[in-house]
């Protein structure tokens, strides 16, 4: 993922250049940002592929700053610590951390973490989509089943003159089949109108 834009988070201003000059050099975009703070005002201004956050800083720390971007933004995240201890490992797992760099830093070690981190983001982007793109399609089949139950009731129909109904209303209104039976099934459109 050359050209990925790389959000670096940390209050130690020596490692925030470092890391940033040498990541730039490996071919990534980078943004720095010395306080949890400043990093939810970039992530809402610019798109980040992934955020390199460091676990301990003043203010707001890396821990704090990585549930705020799992649950305001889509914006993947691993942590930079000088510590390994297992317990904030298991918090930054939890937090949803794809990765976990124990300081001292160096660039060319940590790009296939880094290379790595972005292709299981892009994996779980991809995830989240097909999970949405299928419920959506499960609640149109629901809302088109329940219509279609709607007029079967109201008019005495089996069930495919009902359907077969539902559908000619939809296309007589230049309508989408699953819009139509939404409305139905909200009360917005009239069972009675449907013929």
């Amino acid at each position: 993922m050359e050209h990925a834009q790389l959000l670096i988070v940390d209050d130690d201003r020596l490692i925030l250049h470092t890391l940033s000059t040498g990541l730039r050099g490996a071919g990534y975009r980078t943004v720095e940002a010395d306080s949890g703070e400043e990093a939810i005002r970039i992530v809402h201004t610019l798109p980040i592929d992934l955020a390199i956050i460091d676990v301990r800083m003043q203010g707001m720390s890396g821990l704090e700053l990585a549930a705020y971007l799992r649950t305001h933004t889509a914006t993947p995240c691993i942590f930079l610590s000088a510590y390994g201890d297992s317990g904030i490992v298991e918090q930054a797992v939890l937090e949803g951390a794809l990765g976990y760099l124990v300081k001292p830093i160096d660039v060319p070690n940590i790009l296939p973490s880094i290379a790595t981190a972005l292709a299981r983001a892009k994996e779980l982007a991809g995830l989240k989509e097909t999970k949405a793109q299928l419920d959506a399609a499960v609640n149109q089949r629901r809302d088109i089943s329940i219509a279609v139950g709607l007029l079967m009731e109201h008019y005495g129909l089996g069930k495919e003159q009902a359907f077969d109904m539902l559908r000619k209303a939809a296309r007589k209104a230049r309508r989408k089949l699953h819009e139509l039976a939404a409305e139905l099934v909200s009360g917005k459109a009239e069972i009675g109108k449907i013929s």
